[in-house]
């Protein structure tokens, strides 16, 4: 089967994720195709027998250009079995209320534009400390005090549970049927 593998990014690590899904469905002996939203080349979803949809919430919201795809491509989507990745920071909170507020974006997304995967994983993004500006890294090292995660700003920190991302593939791949 040849799995398409979409992404939005806002700092580059949820074309990370996607690049990482590319492997595992490779792994798992399909092809897969990995396009951004906003340069998703020349495809047509008929030529897919699934397809994995990666984008973080930043500000509170998935990034434009992914709210604007799914909006035209909705249609299309629901033929074929949809997986959506939300990649956010509060999945790695030990506060269950945060982790609860970042898994409710994925149906606020449903309510704008109407589209629902069929099945949706939450994975922890990264704290890109090396690639914010001055306020940025202080505002974010704050927030992870606060929340007990790591502070060391001398370097990045990648909270992404990849065993559980691998798992999260490898169980929608079967899904499939294939």
């Amino acid at each position: 089967m040849n799995i398409l593998v979409l992404y939005s990014t806002v700092e580059g690590h949820t074309r990370k994720i996607a690049h990482h899904v590319e492997e595992v469905v490779e792994k798992l002996g399909h092809d897969a195709s990995v396009a951004d939203v906003v340069q998703p080349g020349s495809f047509g979803l008929g030529s897919f027998g699934a397809a994995i949809l990666c984008a973080p919430i930043h500000m509170g919201d998935y990034p434009a250009p992914f709210v604007n795809f799914l909006r035209d491509w909705a249609d299309p989507l629901q033929d074929i079995p949809t997986a959506l990745i939300t990649v956010s920071l509060a999945i790695a909170s030990k506060d269950k209320s945060e982790r609860d507020e970042a898994k409710a974006f994925a149906r606020q997304l449903e309510q704008k534009i109407g589209f629902r995967a069929d099945y949706e994983h939450y994975a922890a993004g990264a704290l890109k400390y090396l690639e914010y500006d001055f306020l940025r890294r202080w505002a974010m090292k704050n927030i992870a005090q606060k929340e007990g995660g790591p502070t060391d700003t001398s370097r990045d920190h990648e909270l992404t549970d990849w065993q559980a991302l691998d798992e999260f593939v490898e169980g929608f791949v079967k899904s499939t049927g294939s």
